[in-house]
């Protein structure tokens, strides 16, 4: 067998392991919030990375956005050196997954295997990835041991509430600078066939309409903040929704529906605060005077983060011009701009030859309809050769019965090995 034959065939060989350790990381439930286990997840990872030869720092991100003594935010960074000088290809994986809900038929976090599939929470958003993205690591390093440069993987905290105190922590320490790491691929679930390029910007902003309070039997002696938002949702379908529809873009984004502009409503509370669960009394009848909402406003590349608020802003100044008594707040709450790495990048091009050569036909490529850590590792790192790459359905992630195909797994591990000996062993470009 020729090198990549060889490779490819120690890969689908580690197939129990693979299985075996994507269970592993299914079973250490990271939720976030608040962001439990990461600790024990990291150590888990540690030992296993230890083993296979990487040099492995832990690093808890001090400060930042979510960090708390009772819900550290824990990181880990592993390097494994080759032979001698050259590039790094880092893997990074997040470790955290969302909140369970309602309907599953599994144990969320039993990583059952069924029908060829590991099922639990984190399976495909991105637990899986981050397993296919180690083996690969791994049966790399056992079948090419004279590799230059250097591999890394990493499992970082909280991308599914903004990354702050995961890869932002370590981008602006310099982690992912280009003098140390060259090309970037996040095993985020985009579908194994699938080169996720970027995603959509995002800008989140807390509107509040004021009014009067009063009693509930008297209205006309206040002024109700939840009818001023009424005229404000009014004015965003009469108005900003329609306008939105029309604004498309060249990005290849998926699905289709997310290639024009997007609003979605996030939250709204207007009047008294809600009360716990086992509280059987009536509420007080009094007219609300604030009424809050959150908006999420899903951008293109063609648009600007100024004209997106401004859009807003002409919003609630005409409800202001033709509504009696009506004020407003707005105060913004997260902004990420729109990201997209060239298809002639360096990383972008091994990962495309290497899905042609795993599968027998082109790579397509997409660009994601929501954000994922290549923002950071983009703004703060500096680093534009970066994607998105990995096994799983798209569809899936956040989904009751979540899953991950483990045929997926191994053929999307073999795509990341083959871009290795692209990148890290001169003669495997050949």
């Amino acid at each position: 067998m020729d090198l990549q034959q060889r490779l490819t065939a120690e890969i689908a060989a580690r197939r129990d392991d693979l299985v075996a350790l994507t269970q592993d990381l299914i079973r250490i439930p990271t939720l976030n919030p608040p962001g439990e286990n990461y600790r024990e997840i990291c150590d888990y990872l540690d030992r296993r990375l230890l083993r296979a030869g990487f040099h492995t720092e832990l690093i808890r991100a001090r400060g930042a956005v979510g960090d708390s003594d009772k819900h550290p935010r824990w990181n880990i960074v592993a390097r494994r050196e080759g032979q001698g000088a050259g590039e790094c290809v880092h893997f990074n994986s997040h470790i955290d997954v969302v909140e369970v809900g309602h309907g599953w038929t599994v144990d969320p976090f039993g990583g059952e295997v069924k029908e060829g599939r590991v099922y639990g929470r984190g399976a495909c958003d991105m637990k899986g990835g981050l397993a296919a993205s180690i083996v690969a690591a791994e049966a790399f390093i056992a079948v090419c041991p004279d590799y230059s440069g250097a591999i890394e993987i990493s499992g970082t905290a909280d991308e599914e509430s903004g990354g702050f105190g995961g890869v932002a922590y370590l981008a602006g320490r310099g982690y992912f600078t280009p003098e140390r790491v060259q090309h970037v691929i996040i095993p985020e679930p985009l579908n194994k066939d699938r080169i996720c390029l970027g995603h959509r910007g995002v800008w989140w902003a807390e509107i509040e309409t004021k009014g009067e309070i009063a009693h509930g039997s008297m209205p006309f002696l206040g002024d109700c903040a939840v009818r001023h938002m009424g005229a404000v949702l009014r004015e965003m379908e009469d108005s900003l929704f329609p306008a939105l529809a029309q604004k498309r873009t060249d990005m290849p984004v998926v699905p289709e529906g997310a290639r024009q502009s997007t609003l979605n409503i996030n939250s709204i509370h207007g009047g008294e605060a809600e009360q716990d669960a086992d509280y059987t009394g009536l509420p007080s009848p009094c007219v609300p005077d604030r009424c809050r909402m959150v908006i999420d406003r899903r951008f293109l590349i063609e648009e600007d983060i100024a004209d997106v608020q401004a859009e807003i802003r002409e919003v609630l100044e005409t409800v202001r011009r033709g509504r009696p008594g009506f004020d407003y707040d707005i105060r913004e709450l997260h902004r990420v701009l729109p990201t997209m790495t060239e298809k002639d990048a360096p990383v972008v091009g091994a990962v495309a030859r290497a899905v042609r050569q795993v599968f027998g036909r082109e790579a397509d490529y997409v660009v994601s309809p929501g954000t994922y850590d290549q923002k950071h590792i983009d703004r703060i790192g500096r680093l534009k050769n970066c994607i998105a790459y990995g096994p799983g359905i798209l569809d899936l992630a956040h989904k009751p019965d979540e899953y991950v195909g483990i045929d997926d797994m191994i053929q999307s591990a073999q795509v990341m090995a083959l871009a290795l000996l692209e990148l890290l062993l001169p003669e495997g470009r050949a």
